[in-house]
């Protein structure tokens, strides 16, 4: 997606093991681990010293991370996982064959000085081509100005006027939350046998779609 300082390359391979030291990881998640994760490689560092941006609000390094894999998809409890085992924002590149897949989760410092860092959201480009051009980073005053710029590529949704990164982000999460709810929904009526119990479904049905087209 983006052009890195040559400054910035890193690449050293990050073991499965060393992940598993520094993160809690059930049964079932190694076994993604082990199914669907070839090779994880710490690509590029994003820091001061690679970019010639100041820290700012906890944002000292910018992670990008390339993991081939072994088919198409990759669990979001794999990267869920490497998330809380490194204490700074990733980006991955997602390899598979010829294609390039982009994933990031909205990551930033807990506000009670822990050292922490939060996260929810994942977001996710669509497959492409391995040879598509890259384009230049983000211009930024420092790193959590090109963390946020650099997070805008992956949200598919026009930010309005004034709104910042973490009101988009909740914004989309709410979206995403509303459609599930009317998957869920839907898929009642469906299989909803009583006309009265049909009607009160299709009502709620509207009622989240009124609140979607408030939110898109």
């Amino acid at each position: 997606m983006f052009i890195y300082p040559a400054k910035a390359l890193f690449n050293r391979p990050l073991t499965k093991a060393k992940i598993y030291a520094n993160a809690k990881v059930s049964k079932s998640v190694k076994e993604k681990f082990v199914k669907q994760v070839s090779e994880i490689v710490w690509k590029y560092k994003l820091s001061p010293d690679t970019t010639n941006l100041p820290a700012r609000d906890g944002f000292s390094e910018i992670q990008i991370f390339e993991i081939t894999l072994k088919e198409p998809e990759l669990s979001n409890e794999v990267l869920t996982v490497i998330d809380k085992a490194i204490p700074y924002p990733i980006f991955y590149l997602l390899r598979y064959e010829e294609q390039v897949k982009y994933v990031a989760a909205y990551k930033r410092p807990a506000a009670d000085g822990s050292g922490k860092w939060l996260f929810e959201e994942y977001f996710a480009t669509e497959w492409s081509d391995s040879t598509a051009p890259a384009t230049p980073l983000p211009v930024a005053l420092d790193l959590k100005g090109l963390y946020e710029q650099m997070f805008m590529a992956y949200i598919d949704l026009q930010p309005r006027a004034g709104e910042t990164l973490d009101s988009l982000v909740e914004r989309v999460r709410l979206i995403r939350k509303c459609r599930r709810e009317q998957k869920v929904l839907e898929a009642k009526m469906d299989c909803e046998k009583h006309f009265n119990r049909k009607v009160e479904l299709n009502a709620r049905v509207r009622e989240i779609e009124e609140r979607l087209s408030t939110l898109a």
